[in-house]
């Protein structure tokens, strides 16, 4: 006799047991020195909060965080991190562990970063121009100090496709022959953002990281784009994520950084 595997009443998605650490991620994003989010990654939908991202952050780890992501839109358009000082100062004022990208486009530029305090880099554009590259970065840095962000939009066929420099271009690569050609290099961190919805406030996409993480189980998936509420957090690890970001939800109230955290030693 078979049996169908359980599923959330809330999700339809099939339940992967959660059998390791769970992290939850708060997340700033930086624009022109402004705390801001982004609607679906359209630079012409932002909606600014503060401009003092430090203290941001500051608030966070009195909150119970361990970790930040820390994003520079300016640069994940254009290239060339900008957020170095910003960077050091939250290292040194508050304590956090700070997964931080945006224009990684070097060698030097990773190194810089943990330089200037980071305890991973995020790479997203060249990790899906050149796996290659990344995975000599993966060789010389280490599995830990590496996130590879792979931000994915669903096509008009199903397809997940990924759109690089910000968001800004359409791209013509797809999620799972990206993560194939990863096999090997020792990757182990991958944030994923459903671009749809990003900044929306309509739920995490659960289908998509279920699918990632059944078929990649030795990835820590990170879980991004429309999270809304602490049962959104409980969901993630339920099915299977590593961890979740956490962005408007946190900066508009809809709960706090304390009882997301509460969610990971559950």
């Amino acid at each position: 006799m078979t049996h169908d595997p359980p599923t959330d009443s809330d999700t339809g998605v099939i339940s992967v047991p959660d059998d390791g650490p769970f992290t939850v991620y708060p997340a700033i994003d930086v624009r022109d020195g402004a705390v801001v989010r982004l609607l679906k990654g359209d630079y012409e939908q932002e909606t600014r909060y503060t401009d003092n991202p430090v203290a941001v952050a500051e608030n966070y780890a009195r909150s119970g965080a361990a970790w930040l992501h820390l994003v520079d839109l300016d640069a994940a358009r254009a290239g060339g991190y900008t957020l170095g000082s910003t960077l050091t100062r939250i290292v040194e004022t508050t304590g956090l562990q700070v997964q931080t990208g945006g224009g990684v486009r070097s060698e030097d530029d990773v190194q810089r970063l943990l330089d200037a305090g980071a305890t991973r880099v995020v790479v997203g554009s060249l990790a899906v121009h050149e796996p290659e590259t990344v995975a000599q970065w993966l060789h010389r840095f280490g599995p830990e100090r590496i996130t590879v962000a792979l931000d994915t939009r669903i096509g008009p066929d199903g397809t997940w496709m990924l759109p690089t420099a910000g968001w800004t271009s359409v791209g013509e690569q797809e999620l799972t022959a990206t993560l194939h050609r990863y096999q090997g290099s020792g990757l182990r961190h991958v944030l994923c953002t459903d671009i749809g919805r990003d900044g929306t406030l309509s739920g995490p996409n659960f289908h998509l990281y279920t699918m990632l993480t059944r078929s990649n189980p030795a990835l820590d998936v990170q879980a991004s784009g429309g999270a809304r509420s602490v049962d959104d957090v409980r969901t993630a690890r339920k099915h299977g994520c590593a961890g979740i970001i956490l962005g408007k939800a946190l900066l508009e109230g809809r709960f706090t950084v304390a009882e997301a955290v509460r969610e990971e030693s559950v």
